[in-house]
C-alpha cells in the first residue's frame, strides 16, 4: 500500500493525569499522534516505526487500524519492549516522565528501512524525537531523509526538542543538520528559542528559511502560527478557546498541516486550518482522544469567521 504521508518514530503508550490524581491510559508518541491527526482529517498516512511484541504494541496495531493509518511498514520484535510515558499537570503546564530506555523503535536501524515505499511518499514526517532516542534511530531518519529526497519527495521536520532524551548542544547539532535537508520545518517557539538562540519569531523563520526549507510554519501557541515561505510571511491567528490539556496541540498541528498541504492548500490556508484543529485537541485530556475530524474543524472554522 502506499501512502501519501508517512510518519517515522515512536509510538508510546500514554499514562494521563486527570483532575482526580488518577491516570488515563492512551496512546501517544509525538509522529503516531501526527499520523493519527492526518488520518483524521481524510489523508492517506502511513508509519514506519518497531514495536514491542507485547500487549502495549498489540494496542497501538488496532488503534492505528481502527484510525486508518497503515500498518504494513510496522514491525513488532520480540527482543524489546513499547515504550510509556506519564503526563502530569500543574499550574506550571503539563510535564513528561519517560520510560522508554531499550525500546524497539530506539534499536530500529536504516537497514530496517522500508525504501521503495519512502521513495513513494509525498512527505516524511520525522521530529527531533525520531532522532534523540538513540544513535541508531538518528542515522534511521537521516537515511529516510535522503531516499525521500533523492525520490523527489518532502520532507517535514518538527524540531520536538526533549532536554530529557539528549543534551541541548547535541540536540542543535543533530536537528540543524536534519532541517538543513527538510522542506518543511515545523518549529514551536520555545523550542526555536533554545535551538537557535533567537527570541524573535521573524528571525526564527528566516533561520529556518536560510537553513532550505521551503515552508516555515513557526507556532506561537495562542498566538497562532508564523507561516514563511522565501516570498511572504503572514501571522496566522488562532480562535481561543478554554483549554484543559495542550498533549499532542503541537502533534495535531503537524498532521492537519501536512494533510492541507497534500490536499493543495497554499501554506497559510494550512495553518489556519492546523490552527483550529490544534485549538480543539486541547478541549480535552491526552493525545489521541481529542483530536478532532475534519467535520469538526470545519464546523469550528466556520464559526469563527
Amino acid at each position: 500500500m502506499s501512502s501519501d504521508i508517512l510518519c517515522l518514530g515512536e509510538p508510546m503508550l500514554e499514562f494521563n493525569q486527570q483532575p482526580d490524581g488518577n491516570y488515563l491510559p492512551g496512546h501517544g508518541g509525538d509522529t503516531s499522534n501526527a499520523a493519527i491527526a492526518a488520518a483524521r482529517q481524510g489523508a492517506s498516512v502511513g508509519y514506519i516505526t518497531h514495536i514491542g511484541a507485547d500487549t502495549f504494541g498489540n494496542s497501538f496495531m488496532d488503534l492505528w487500524a481502527e484510525e486508518g493509518v497503515d500498518t504494513s511498514l510496522v514491525r513488532q520484535v520480540q527482543s524489546a519492549h513499547t515504550g510509556i510515558y506519564f503526563v502530569t499537570h500543574s499550574e506550571a503546564g503539563h510535564e513528561f516522565s519517560y520510560f522508554r530506555a531499550g525500546s524497539a523503535s530506539s534499536e530500529m536501524g536504516p537497514d530496517d528501512l522500508p525504501t521503495q515505499s519512502l521513495e513513494s511518499a509525498k512527505i516524511l514526517h520525522v521530529s527531533g524525537i525520531s532522532q534523540a532516542i538513540s544513535e541508531a534511530a538518528s542515522d534511521t531518519v537521516f537515511e529516510a531523509i535522503r531516499v525521500v529526497r533523492q525520490a523527489g519527495g518532502k520532507v517535514s521536520y518538527d524540531t520536538n526538542l526533549r532536554l530529557k532524551l539528549w543534551p541541548l548542544e547535541r540536540a542543535r547539532a543533530i536537528i540543524h543538520a536534519a532541517m538543513r535537508q527538510c522542506d518543511i520545518a515545523l518549529p514551536g517557539l520555545e523550542d526555536a528559542t533554545l535551538l537557535t538562540g533567537l527570541e524573535d519569531p521573524e528571525a526564527i523563520v528566516d533561520f529556518y528559511l536560510e537553513l532550505g526549507a521551503g515552508i516555515v510554519a513557526l507556532t506561537l501557541g495562542s498566538k497562532g502560527t508564523l507561516v514563511a515561505t522565501p516570498s511572504m510571511t503572514e501571522l496566522v491567528p488562532v480562535k481561543r478557546v478554554d483549554a484543559v490539556d495542550a498533549t499532542a496541540a503541537g502533534d495535531t498541528f503537524d498532521g492537519a498541516f501536512l494533510s492541507r498541504i497534500v490536499a493543495g492548500d497554499d501554506p497559510v490556508k494550512a495553518a489556519y486550518y492546523a490552527n483550529g484543529a490544534a485549538a480543539l485537541t486541547t478541549l480535552g485530556y491526552g493525545a489521541v482522544a481529542p483530536m478532532p475530524r475534519k467535520e469538526a474543524v470545519e464546523e469550528f472554522l466556520a464559526q469563527s469567521l
